[in-house]
């Protein structure tokens, strides 16, 4: 058995059911053992290392596991540190298999590609360690079992992350030792874990300080989305009338149309989710870390330690306090916390009261009636897009946000009504990570309809994913809201515009050429008709090309007014 081989035993063992690839030297020394186990492991064909990447970490986003990313060592380093980068931002366990790129040995000679760190090289290791919880570099045959099972290991457990197994090339075509001087052990002995279970005091503790509110709200969070706890945690603030708002990275971790939902935070969330948190007199931040670009950039009038109770719970005991002093902190999966305050239960006594303050703020921050821009003829507003999608969503959709001006219409106005169908780059929240994360998802999730929405400029920059789900027959909708430039900077530049503006493309027609079916939208009355013929392509690609108005700007759905 050649090490290749082991190493796919233990991804296999590890419950790998597929990986991304972009292949190169050493990964394409890996092939064979794929080829050899097909019907164990689907290895997908990406057309570059930031689509393979992108396509891993929304894979590990969505379904709480690794994801795999394979690529050969340069282009992992560079181009493929988008998925990676954003993993490490959004605690997403991702799996990244590399390779130090030496070409039998001659990597030390100034050999092009290589990544040992020598004479006219990169350090492979020096790149990926500060993007990643854990870096494991193999030597020796065994060290590519042993390093596997570690990095898969320390993606999984708290705080969930990327990890990294970087293999001297030499090594990966080597007869795997028959009786190895490092003995190799099943997998599953090295991923054996118990949480710790929260403080059982401080949870009670918890629950006597929100009976006593006399506005609580929750801030549900990142650790909302990975516990899977939205629709728990929804039920259990109804009872007792606690208001619920997301960061952004919680979004769609509850029916934010619920009475009690108020939106996302931050500037680009709404104002009625700031406003909310503003007249609390306790804020409990559920997994959620509380960072700037939650709070209006850290708004005075917005959290107020001292004069407002502040607890947070989160799975990481320095997360806690971090960002604000907290009156109280709880160290623990919020899987746990929300079924043990469930139990507890929460005092109904003020339920009719926070109500009714509840629907006062929504009111006056038109929650319920979220007001857009009208467009030229022959334009579409993003507003339009936004309503069609709120129509057609349902509880087996999936919907995929990317960056600019397009995403904050989404996260303004948006109303998601079932648990987690929104997933948005919030890590660095880069341009080009919605449709790959689409594709990932469908692979993931076959019975769900998804869609991607993203502006032209993100949509551009990985628009080949195109190409690779024509080629693996996997059935996404791709929503081009087209403004032909970049929006958010054509705002920011005012009258002084300059580098934001791109001509026209015909996205339709280039997708067609990919393999994918192509609409183009210029009237807002059709777009909604499209999109349901779109989902109508069962295992095609569909790209829906919609005319932008330029001039519809992010603002509108920006809340920059102050408290």
């Amino acid at each position: 058995m050649k090490t290749n081989e082991k190493l796919l035993d233990t991804l296999i063992e590890s419950g790998v059911k597929r990986a991304f690839t972009l292949p190169g030297l050493g990964i394409t020394w890996t092939l064979p053992a794929f080829y050899d186990r097909k019907d164990a492991i689907d290895l997908v064909l990406c057309r570059s290392e930031q689509v393979a990447s992108i396509m891993a970490q929304a894979t590990g986003r969505i379904t709480g596991k690794p994801g795999v990313f394979m690529g050969q060592g340069p282009w992992v380093a560079s181009t493929g540190q988008f998925g990676i980068i954003e993993a490490a931002f959004s605690g997403t366990p991702m799996l990244v298999i590399t390779d130090t790129s030496d070409y039998d040995g001659y990597g030390l000679y100034g050999c092009y590609q290589s990544m040992v760190g020598g004479y006219g090289a990169l350090d492979i290791q020096a790149v990926l360690r500060p993007i990643t919880k854990y870096c494991a570099y193999a030597t020796e045959p065994e060290d590519v079992v042993y390093g596997a099972q570690m990095a898969y290991k320390h993606a999984s457990l708290p705080r969930k992350g990327p990890a990294a197994l970087i293999m001297k090339t030499t090594i990966i075509r080597q007869e795997f030792p028959e009786n190895p001087r490092t003995p190799i052990y099943p997998s599953q002995g090295y991923y054996a874990y118990t949480a710790p279970k929260p403080d059982s005091e401080a949870v009670e503790r918890l629950g006597a300080m929100l009976d006593a509110a006399a506005l609580p709200v929750i801030v549900a969070g990142n650790g909302v989305f990975g516990s899977g706890m939205g629709t728990a945690l929804l039920e259990l603030a109804r009872k007792a009338g606690i208001a619920i708002v997301t960061s952004y990275l919680g979004k769609g971790t509850v029916d934010e149309s619920a009475d009690i939902s108020c939106g996302m935070l931050g500037t680009w969330g709404n104002p009625a989710a700031n406003r909310m948190v503003q007249k609390a007199d306790l804020v409990l931040m559920l997994g959620a870390s509380m960072g700037p670009d939650y709070t209006r950039f850290r708004d005075p009038k917005m959290i107020r330690p001292g004069e407002q109770k502040l607890v947070q719970v989160d799975v990481d005991p320095r997360a806690a306090g971090w960002v604000y002093p907290v009156d109280l902190a709880i160290t623990g999966d919020v899987a746990d916390v929300v079924p043990m305050l469930a139990r507890r239960g929460l005092s109904p006594a003020k339920h009719t009261a926070r109500l009714e303050a509840i629907k006062s703020i929504k009111a006056q921050q038109s929650y319920d009636n979220p007001q857009g821009f009208t467009a030229a003829p022959g334009r579409v507003a993003n507003m339009d897009v936004v309503r069609d999608m709120q129509k057609f969503m349902g509880k087996d959709d999936i919907i995929t946000l990317d960056a600019g001006n397009s995403r904050i219409w989404f996260t303004n106005a948006l109303r998601v009504r079932h648990q987690n169908q929104l997933l948005a780059p919030g890590g660095a929240g880069g341009m080009g990570w919605g449709g790959p994360a689409a594709a990932a998802a469908k692979l993931a999730l076959p019975e769900k309809r998804v869609t991607s929405v993203s502006g032209d400029g993100g949509f551009m920059m990985t628009a080949d994913v195109v190409a690779t789900c024509a080629q693996h027959k996997i059935g996404a909708t791709f929503v081009v809201m087209n403004n032909s430039g970049l929006g958010m900077v054509r705002d920011n530049m005012g009258a002084k515009r300059i580098a934001c503006d791109f001509p026209d493309v015909d996205f339709a027609k280039m997708c067609e050429g990919m393999g994918a079916k192509g609409y183009t939208v210029t009237d807002p009355k059709i777009f909604g008709d499209v999109l349901r013929e779109a989902h109508s392509h069962e295992n095609c690609p569909v790209v829906i090309d919609v005319k932008i108005d330029p001039n519809d700007s992010h603002r509108p759905a920006s809340d920059n007014q102050p408290l």
